[in-house]
Order: C-alpha cells, then sequence, then structure tokens
C-alpha cells in the first residue's frame, strides 16, 4: 500500500471519537425520550395521577362529563371525528382540549362497552332513560365507567 493510500493516524482516533460521541448523545436522548413516556403512562395512561380519568358521563350527542381522580368534574367537547371498533373507542377532544379519551373492550362490562360504541358512532345510547320534554335542556345521561 502506498504511503497516500494510508489512513493518518490523527484522523482515525477523531472519527472514533466522533462516533462515540455521536452515539453517546442518541443513547442519552433515547434514555431520557422512554423515561418521559414511562412517565406519562404511569401519570395518566395507568390512572396513578390525580387528574387521571376515573368516569366518563354522556351529556349530549358530543359532549362528556369527565370525572376525575381527584373527585373533579370537567365538561369535554368531544370531536367528531371518533375511532370505534369492537376492541376500543377512541374520542379525541375538540380542538379547545388536549386530551384524547382511549376505551379498551376490557376496562368495561360488555354492556357499557356496547353503550359507548353506540353512543360514538350514532349519538344516542340504549335504556338512557326517559325522554325529557321538549322544553327542558339536557339530552342523554348515563354514567358509562
Amino acid at each position: 500500500i502506498g504511503r497516500a493510500e494510508r489512513p493518518q493516524p490523527g484522523l482515525q482516533q477523531f472519527e472514533v471519537a466522533r462516533l462515540i460521541v455521536r452515539n453517546a448523545a442518541g443513547l442519552c436522548l433515547g434514555v431520557l425520550i422512554a423515561g418521559l413516556g414511562f412517565a406519562a403512562a404511569w401519570d395518566r395512561a395507568l390512572l396513578r395521577g390525580r387528574r387521571s380519568v376515573r368516569a366518563l358521563r354522556i351529556e349530549g350527542k358530543d359532549r362528556v362529563i369527565l370525572e376525575l381522580a381527584n373527585a373533579e368534574s370537567l365538561p369535554m367537547r368531544i370531536s367528531p371525528r371518533r375511532y370505534v371498533s369492537g376492541l376500543a373507542v377512541i374520542l379525541p377532544g375538540a380542538a379547545s382540549m388536549h386530551r384524547t379519551i382511549v376505551v379498551v373492550r376490557d376496562m368495561l362490562e360488555p354492556s357499557s362497552f356496547r353503550a359507548l360504541r353506540l353512543w360514538a358512532l350514532w349519538g344516542r345510547v340504549p335504556d338512557a332513560g326517559p325522554r325529557r320534554p321538549a322544553g327542558q335542556a339536557g339530552g342523554i345521561e348515563r354514567t358509562i365507567f
């Protein structure tokens, strides 16, 4: 091998150091993102936080009341864009809300999950009770979970 084809020792060390620093930064960033994801899941998805949803009360065609773990009630307008399947119901909040409610089939009794699916699709809940007279405010009201 000629002299021009041999890599210079200083350049090799620089390249190795650059790879180590770049991979270490990527590793640290990955650990940080995983930690933040775990903290968010612990607080919200695992229902450990004070503001985790414990109950969902249907108030109308596109409105629900969220009952939180700290006994607070939070009205929420549901976006018309909803995902409904036999396994899960995903209810994104309207533009002003930064919450999305995900309910999986195993979280509820079969009759309650069916009622939630029907409400999410058609805006009606079976066995919602007697209809109110036309002059009274209100609508569908049923606690799902």
